[in-house]
């Protein structure tokens, strides 16, 4: 009976962990197919487009370096009830934003939330999450920010197109599911036994274990080529319908980012019928050939082969990602796993924001097409890079045999 109890509530918690990862996120996307909107009523230009996107990935690095280890010591519930807040305080600033360091300052906000939950949340699934099947917890941890991420986009634009009332009623929706998110962490058990040292804990240090750094290369090129991918559509994909796709629709912007997004989780559960290094393989081959047709269709501004590249894209980066992760988290313990996924996430974040910082400085000099011609060629190094770095630990694990 006890037991039974206990999985009850380690279920409780996995389902708990889950959802609030998937809302965290949600609230951090609420804002991106609106930034057209913000770009002619703030007057805003491309680099600051670039800059929203850089903000929010540099208040997620930072989180990571800094906060990554804090739920060893205070316990994962505490720190994940402390990021929900945060993610409500950031709902606060975007439903009353008014200016354009408002808008730097709530995606800033927000990527401290978001980087907090992709340790300590993402911690927390996998500490509960059930030990069949073996590959949920990193499909879990890998789709639910993406799901979350198109949701929140869906419900901002679909509040703005059918005009259901103001801005700030997305965000007021997401608050009370940041709540309920609460709700639910309360009520789940905790998975580690708080101890000293919550101080030292905040040095910044990324920590891969000894035995899996050989992994690294293959694995961190997949997490900054996709990445990469997706703070791109992150900072231009309102732009991309205004500009390459000829329509003002934020409905089509939003559908932009989660034709992205989305299939992520698709991937993610395909990831499972391979083994790690072979989902790796096939997914950033198949990335790189989606991202090959979809810069083609921008540049022929063809709609429906562009959504269809992107949906393309999103299973194939969810395939690779979740591969990788798995290929690292399946030869660790428990103690090494808020470490490792908050270096996981640092490399992803870095992806993301380092191309949009260069974006945000020379902007001025490229048109949109020719930044997403950009963004192909770093996802065509990042395809070489790793399918060598497969190939490299395919001949050591042989040479060991």
């Amino acid at each position: 009976m006890i037991k039974k109890l206990d999985l009850n509530r380690r279920l409780t918690g996995f389902l708990g962990a889950t959802f609030s990862l998937f809302v965290v996120f949600a609230s951090s996307s609420a804002p991106i197919p609106l930034l057209n909107t913000y770009l002619k009523t703030l007057n805003l230009t491309s680099g600051d487009l670039s800059m929203t996107a850089v903000t929010y990935f540099v208040g997620c690095v930072l989180s990571l370096l800094v906060f990554a280890r804090v739920s060893n010591h205070l316990g994962r519930r505490p720190v994940a009830l402390a990021t929900l807040g945060i993610a409500v305080i950031g709902c606060i600033i975007f439903g009353y934003v008014q200016n354009a360091s408002m808008l730097l300052i709530g995606r800033f906000i927000q990527g401290i939330a978001s980087g907090l939950a992709s340790s300590t949340i993402t911690t927390y699934i996998a500490d509960n999450a059930p030990t069949s099947p073996k590959w949920i917890s990193a499909a879990v941890i890998s789709g639910a920010p993406v799901v979350g991420l198109s949701f929140g986009a869906f419900g901002a634009a679909v509040i703005q197109e059918y005009g259901f009332g103001s801005l700030s009623v997305i965000y007021m929706i997401l608050i009370a599911l940041l709540a309920f998110c609460s709700l639910l962490i309360a009520i789940s058990p905790e998975t580690v036994t708080p101890k000293q040292g919550v101080i030292s804990s905040l040095i910044p240090q990324v920590s891969v274990p000894k035995n899996i750094r050989h992994l690294l290369p293959a694995a961190g090129s997949i997490f900054v080529g996709t990445w990469a991918i997706g703070g791109f559509y992150q900072a231009f994909s309102s732009s991309i319908t205004a500009e390459l796709l000829n329509t003002n629709s934020v409905m089509i912007a939003a559908a932009v980012f989660a034709c992205l997004m989305t299939p992520y989780a698709i991937g993610g559960w395909i990831s499972g019928r391979f083994d790690s290094n072979k989902a790796q393989s096939i997914g950033i081959s198949a990335f790189f050939l989606s991202i090959v047709a979809l810069i083609y269709s921008l540049k022929v501004s063809a709609m429906i082969p562009f959504f269809i590249a992107t949906v393309f894209a999103g299973i194939s980066q969810g395939l690779a990602f979740t591969g990788s992760i798995r290929s690292l988290l399946d030869k660790i313990g428990q103690d090494d796993r808020a470490g490792l996924l908050s270096s996981i996430y640092i490399i992803s974040y870095s992806g993301a924001a380092i191309p949009n910082i260069i974006v945000a400085r020379l902007a001025g000099g490229f048109n949109l097409f020719e930044i997403a011609v950009g963004y192909g060629l770093l996802v065509t190094l990042v395809w070489i890079t790793a399918l060598f770095s497969l190939g490299r630990n395919k001949k050591r694990d042989f040479l060991r045999k």
